[in-house]
């Protein structure tokens, strides 16, 4: 995506823009409803004002409306709706819609079933530095469902979201780091990893650290590998 997102000074400004047919102060908005930031919550106001920034073609609105619709915000849920503006938004280059529209064909929501599709948005969105899509894509190259088994591929990708905090990718990571599927086996790092994935509550990663200090001689060990994070 390459148009710059404005701001505005006030909130009264930015109504004003939006009243006016501005689609970013529109799309604001109706984040601000959605929210509850500097009004009273109100998701029915929030689709207003999604819909016609959506409507003028803005895909971060298009993107929020379609999780409107996925999750019953101020409208039915209705996943088809869903991925009508989650395309539309995705065809644009909005990583979080080519998430979510991943997600729908991956689970058949809305859409047809097709994990190559599913693959396809989550690539396009992994490119763009959405760590839940990297997340996903490293599952996929590790499995080898859809694309060919790659461990190398699976530990890029589980590498660019763990650095972006995702504690599964993390978890993951020290997994491959483990076993040496992918890099050369290094338990140092896995368990640097598995501690970065412990922190944000991954049971996995507890797990594993637990049954690495209990195998240990020193325990404290695993702590001095530990201190670079």
């Amino acid at each position: 995506m390459t148009n710059q997102r404005k701001s505005w000074p006030t909130f009264d400004e930015m109504r004003k823009a939006a009243e006016d047919g501005d689609v970013q102060a529109q799309c604001y908005l109706g984040v601000s409803y959605q929210n509850g930031q500097g009004v009273q919550q109100d998701y029915q106001e929030a689709v207003k004002w999604f819909r016609r920034s959506a409507e003028q073609n803005d895909p971060v609105a298009q993107c929020y409306l379609g999780f409107c619709f996925l999750t019953a915000h101020g409208v039915p849920q209705e996943y088809g709706e869903a991925a009508k503006w989650f395309r539309e938004a995705a065809e644009q280059g909005d990583p979080a819609a080519q998430f979510n529209l991943g997600i729908l064909y991956e689970t058949g929501q809305g859409v047809p079933q097709n994990y190559a599709e599913a693959v396809k948005w989550y690539h396009a969105a992994a490119e763009r530095g959405e760590p839940q899509a990297q997340f996903n894509l490293g599952v996929y190259y590790e499995q080898g469902h859809v694309v060919p088994q790659n461990y190398e591929e699976a530990v890029k990708w589980y590498r660019a979201a763990a650095e972006q905090e995702v504690g599964p990718a993390q978890c993951n990571l020290g997994l491959c780091y483990q076993t040496g599927r992918g890099v050369p086996q290094n338990m140092g790092e896995a368990v640097r990893w598995f501690i970065r994935a412990a922190r944000q509550g991954d049971k996995t990663a507890q797990h594993n650290l637990g049954v690495y200090y209990a195998t240990q001689e020193q325990p404290g060990q695993a702590e001095d590998e530990s201190a670079a994070t």
